[in-house]
């Protein structure tokens, strides 16, 4: 019961956004972190899931409500509007795929057209587990990440490898940013305001896409 309780008790909910091209990773990303799961077929997101998990950042309970975006071209114009209300936003790419890394500055540019103008915002390097295949170097993606003003970290899903961390990070960046002055109410209650206790969200059926993807171990 105590357990239960402490789960439902937050001090912030925060509204995250994970964003990239289609098959970067970010399915894996989001049930890594939220599950501890890692999904060896997991089909491409159709529209908009989320997930939320519950931890402490920086001394305070922070719900992490993680929206997980499409990533097809024939997606966007709907999931445009769910960047409204996300205090954070992650932009993968696969570090095997160098044409991820370069359509990054379009989902940059996307995020900044759509997005709140405070926005976090962290650039995430994902599978880093098929180091052979590497193609897009470390030394760059910072260069890049450092060139707009983004925090920079690498991941692998499947190794659950700086995935914890990376979600810290956004998180108690987000935290920090919120601290320092008081954050407009969401009047539509379209999406989850940092500082707000109970947040309103938009009501998305997930669970028929979770439930289609198969071989998904916990670890």
């Amino acid at each position: 019961m105590a357990g239960r309780r402490a789960e439902e008790e937050y001090d912030y909910l925060f509204k995250v956004v994970l964003i990239g091209d289609s098959g970067v990773g970010k399915s894996n990303l989001l049930s890594r972190f939220t599950r501890n799961e890692f999904c060896l077929e997991s089909k491409s997101t159709i529209g908009v899931e989320f997930a939320t998990r519950t931890l402490h950042v920086e001394g305070k309970i922070i719900k992490a409500q993680i929206w997980d975006t499409a990533g097809q071209e024939r997606y966007r114009a709907i999931t445009s509007a769910y960047y409204r209300g996300a205090l954070g936003a992650v932009l993968v790419y696969d570090v095997s795929k160098p044409t991820t890394f370069e359509n990054i500055s379009r989902w940059l540019k996307e995020l900044r057209d759509h997005a709140d103008s405070n926005i976090r915002i962290m650039l995430v390097g994902n599978k880093t587990d098929l180091r052979h295949l590497r193609a897009v170097t470390r030394e760059n993606a910072q260069n890049f990440a450092e060139a707009e003003g983004l925090s920079y970290i690498e991941t692998s899903a499947l190794e659950a490898t700086n995935v914890e961390e990376a979600f810290q990070l956004i998180l108690g960046d987000i935290y920090r940013a919120i601290s320092k002055k008081p954050v407009a109410s969401d009047e539509s209650g379209a999406g989850a305001a940092g500082g707000v206790k109970e947040g309103k969200t938009i009501n998305v059926a997930a669970g028929d896409s979770a439930a289609e993807k198969k071989q998904c171990c916990s670890a």
